[in-house]
């Protein structure tokens, strides 16, 4: 984490940097950090960072155990739904917004971000295709002209890995994960917003199923019925809206 300035209330500017650290995965759910500790990397003195502590302990981010530091807060099984839900209500529509606009220069970031995915695949190298995939989408975003929305769909992704899951390579292979991208791809290529819209939903649907189940297996008090009814229906909603 870079050292933070004065420009700011330092409260607040560690909070930020914070809250950016846990949500990148740069603070490791279940590790325990130090305020001093945090201190000396930001350059600061230890209450502005007690006091940004605090702040994202209320937003249910972390635990302050007495004495013996912080600890980062894994994401919720639920919540993972949650961002599920939100990603099928932004990026659904955005990838048909990004195959009405895209035109032949911005389709090859698309794709060079694409290859790359198969790339990292073919080399089996799960972290790399995950990075990829992840690019991937952001490049996608990036056509549908809104900042904002490609901050708020990366935090959300961001977040879901906070709890340490993904599909690749425990729910499926990394091949089966680029090869679940490719309709998006050629919808986008022949610049067909409601196929690229739809394959962008039943993308996003089929990777929270096969994360609920896999997390399923390591919790048995959870009924993975229920959460897959809550995404799907979700998502039905979202498609009867568009018609």
């Amino acid at each position: 984490m870079e050292p933070v300035t004065t420009a700011q209330t330092l409260t607040d500017q560690i909070a930020l940097r914070l809250r950016s650290a846990i949500l990148s995965g740069e603070l490791v759910p279940g590790l325990q950090y130090s305020a001093s500790g945090l201190a000396e990397q930001f350059g600061v003195s230890r209450t502005p960072v007690r006091e940004a502590l605090l702040e994202l302990a209320r937003a249910g981010m972390l635990r302050i155990d007495k004495n013996r530091g912080v600890r980062i807060i894994p994401t919720a099984l639920d919540e993972v739904v949650e961002c599920f839900q939100v990603r099928l209500m932004l990026e659904s529509p955005a990838a048909a917004r990004a195959a009405e606009v895209v035109d032949d220069i911005s389709f090859q970031e698309v794709q060079a971000r694409f290859d790359d995915m198969q790339k990292a695949a073919d080399l089996n190298d799960a972290d790399a295709t995950l990075r990829a995939d992840r690019d991937f989408h952001l490049a996608l975003l990036a056509l549908a002209g809104n900042k904002k929305l490609v901050s708020v769909l990366a935090d959300l992704r961001n977040l879901v890995l906070t709890r340490g899951i993904a599909t690749a390579p425990n729910a499926r292979s990394c091949q089966e994960l680029v090869d679940d991208h490719r309709d998006i791809l050629e919808a986008v290529r022949m610049k067909d917003p409601v196929r690229a819209g739809e394959a962008m939903r039943r993308h996003i649907l089929n990777t929270a199923t096969l994360l609920i189940r896999r997390e399923a297996q390591d919790h048995p008090e959870v009924d993975p019925s229920d959460l897959e009814a809550k995404l799907a229906s979700f998502g039905t909603t979202l498609s009867t809206l568009r018609e």
